[in-house]
């Protein structure tokens, strides 16, 4: 008798979520572990850590935002007018890496808050998590991507809007403690994406939570500042800088969901930040033909 093998064994790839923390056996085939999620669609503020993944220590970050600031006004870095006019007064501020630090344990608590207001059910006992994961799943630090929700009963969803059983993400960004951050292909879909546009705006127009400082770094501006700062030292320091260094601190792609537009990436400012739907290079020809995204007049400027 023959086998035959209707697959090649080394033909496909299993995702990868790197190391986990092992918590208890369930059974003989069944592990329980601890996995961190990525929630989708928003982003918090930075809380301080002693040395970031790119290597600068929390130093650099409290005593290199003014001379950065002087480095972008110069004209000698790599920073368009556009975007060098939107981060110079926030880099002077006084403890300008302080305030994006203190904004990140703020949000955190707020969002313990909201976290277990939700999930506390009318009489204390309390709510599983719902979790609905991406079609992409897992991101690069092997976090699950997801959106997170109370699990309601079916009696209780019965009698609630939309927005009462809305998502976390959702609440978090109400909350003035996210922005937005939509990256494609994970969208929100046709009835929610005008609802957290919306909330986003309402957000930063009435000044809610991170909002209510008018300097105020969304995080992945922050963390795009971080990898400025490394081309910044690496400058100051004589070194070799190619032109890969010198666009490497930012690289995705952002269009403007109302207006279709697709802008190259320094110019996101140029978007509205509830209307900002980010794109990775390699994923920018797809979205631009299923988007019906048109290029913007100044995709000609230089990344």
């Amino acid at each position: 008798m023959s086998l035959s093998v209707f697959w090649k064994p080394e033909g496909f790839t299993l995702d990868t979520i790197r190391q986990k923390r092992f918590i208890k056996t369930v059974d003989g085939d069944s592990i329980d572990i601890r996995m961190p999620i990525r929630m989708l669609s928003i982003d918090t503020p930075e809380k301080g850590v002693t040395k970031t993944s790119s290597g600068l220590r929390k130093a650099d970050m409290e005593t290199l935002m003014g001379p950065l600031a002087d480095w972008i006004e110069s004209g000698d870095s790599p920073v368009l007018p556009a975007l060098a006019a939107h981060l110079v007064p926030r880099l002077r501020r006084p403890n300008a890496a302080q305030a994006q630090w203190d904004a990140g344990a703020a949000a955190t608590a707020a969002h313990d808050a909201i976290v277990e207001e939700r999930l506390t059910r009318p009489t204390g006992s309390k709510r599983a998590m719902f979790v609905r994961v991406a079609d992409e799943r897992f991101e690069k630090f092997g976090r699950l991507l997801a959106y997170l929700s109370p699990s309601y009963s079916s009696d209780e969803l019965a009698t609630m809007s939309r927005r009462e059983r809305a998502t976390f993400n959702f609440s978090f960004l109400a909350s003035g403690w996210a922005a937005s951050f939509i990256i494609y292909p994970s969208v929100p879909g046709e009835l929610d994406l005008p609802m957290v546009q919306a909330e986003a705006k309402a957000a930063i127009d009435q000044g809610r939570g991170q909002w209510a400082d008018p300097l105020a770094l969304a995080g992945y501006e922050y963390r795009m500042v971080e990898g400025l700062t490394v081309l910044f030292k690496k400058v100051q320091g004589g070194g070799r800088v190619s032109e890969r260094d010198r666009n490497g601190w930012i690289s995705r792609y952002c269009a403007d969901i109302e207006t279709g537009l697709l802008y190259p990436p320094q110019l996101y400012v140029l978007v509205p930040p509830w209307n900002r739907l980010f794109l990775w290079p390699e994923d920018v020809g797809a979205a631009v033909g299923r988007l019906n995204l048109t290029p913007a007049p100044e995709m000609g400027a230089p990344m």
